[in-house]
């Protein structure tokens, strides 16, 4: 089979996919469609974790065990996009391209079953559920089923569009940031606006708090190391007319080095400790450690971009978004690239995760290429 003659197949998976964008853990009827396909194909496989699938199959002369792996969750975003369908569960929308992941999967299973004289080596087709939250690469990871299948080397697609269309985008080494959630409660002293002398007032110390929290990433991170520190939320106050008691600030960190991300974390907590000495306040904080950074492999790396070609590679530089496919990289060599989907004359230029997010769907048979080509490379190279 020629990889132009599973467009229309693919385009068809995407937009029923599209339809229904469920949270991570739940995607019950995605995962209902996905085993009809693979039955479909005739290709084996395991449920995990309630939704997630494992597809193996083994190839005809086996050196290796070689892993893809595709994201399953929608996101809670009301669809406003071009899509020719648009999801029938309200509220939620695949807006983060994971329904473009799994056409090109499937896409790429029905390659398999229809060459199977081509498939050599052992193929795991990760079907992973939460990429969103709260993250299934640890759990498969943890749960030993690479070490079950005998995962030699993993790899990841991405749609993005910050690559131009049809373009591959990737770099070698630390590529996508480690990542952790910051919850910091103030508790002061509620007071009549009127008497602010008797109060300690939390909206005042919640403001100087997160001027002095931005100072750590510039007076104490290395400025030829990158990493963020956000407080994308501030909640306090009951009355115009109340000294606020207490303030609620919710935020995240991301870099790349993991010093360096473990510095943000002890410079928040001895800023907060000085401010309780400062103003007499007390506080609750919670840090929760997400995603590790991805670390492509080098070897993957140069392997992939003399395959696919220079030209149709573009190297990026860190991007400070993560995903939980690092996880599976801590465990075995792994590559993690993205297909481009910007194109500003048909209007595909809305980044991830908005309600306007959309791409020319004929992109998707860029990612199958990419797999069938790591393959058919392993193939050759035995010769």
């Amino acid at each position: 089979m020629q990889l132009d003659q599973l467009a229309s197949d693919v385009i068809e998976f995407r937009r029923e996919l599209h339809k229904i964008p469920e949270n991570g853990f739940e995607e019950h009827k995605t995962s209902q469609y996905l085993q009809t396909v693979l039955k479909s194909l005739n290709i084996d496989f395991e449920i995990v974790f309630g939704t997630g699938i494992l597809a193996y199959i083994k190839g005809r002369d086996p050196k290796r065990t070689l892993a893809f792996r595709t994201d399953m969750d929608g996101l809670p975003v009301t669809e406003e996009s071009s899509c020719s369908v648009h999801s029938e569960h309200k509220g939620y929308m695949h807006a983060c391209g994971h329904d473009g992941h799994m056409a090109m999967m499937l896409g790429f299973a029905k390659w398999l079953s229809e060459n199977s004289n081509d498939v050599l080596d052992n193929i795991l087709l990760i079907f992973q559920p939460a990429e969103e939250g709260p993250g299934g690469a640890s759990p498969i990871v943890k749960g030993g089923y690479l070490k079950k299948y005998h995962v030699d080397e993993i790899y990841g697609i991405h749609l993005y569009p910050v690559v131009p269309e049809g373009k591959f985008g990737l770099k070698s080494g630390a590529m996508m940031a480690m990542t952790g959630e910051l919850d910091i409660d103030i508790i002061t002293k509620s007071a009549h606006g009127a008497q602010p002398h008797q109060g300690i007032d939390a909206i005042v110390i919640a403001a100087q708090l997160i001027s002095a929290l931005q100072s750590i990433v510039s007076r104490n991170v290395s400025p030829i190391k990158s990493s963020v520190l956000t407080i994308g939320r501030l909640e306090s106050g009951e009355r115009r007319n109340i000294i606020s008691g207490s303030a609620r600030l919710e935020g995240t960190l991301r870099a790349f080095d993991k010093a360096v991300y473990e510095l943000l974390k002890k410079r928040i907590v001895e800023i907060l400790e000085g401010y309780k000495i400062a103003y007499d306040l007390d506080y609750k904080i919670e840090i929760r450690d997400l995603y590790p950074p991805v670390i492509n492999d080098n070897r993957l790396f140069e392997q992939f971009v003399r395959i696919q070609g220079a030209d149709q590679c573009v190297v990026l530089e860190e991007q400070m978004i993560s995903e939980d496919f690092a996880f599976y990289q801590e465990a075995v060599p792994g590559l993690f690239y993205f297909v481009g989907t910007y194109n500003a004359e048909k209007g595909y230029t809305f980044p991830l995760h908005n309600s306007k997010f959309n791409f020319d769907e004929t992109v998707l048979l860029n990612g199958i290429k990419s797999y069938v080509n790591v393959l058919l490379d392993y193939n050759k190279s035995r010769k």
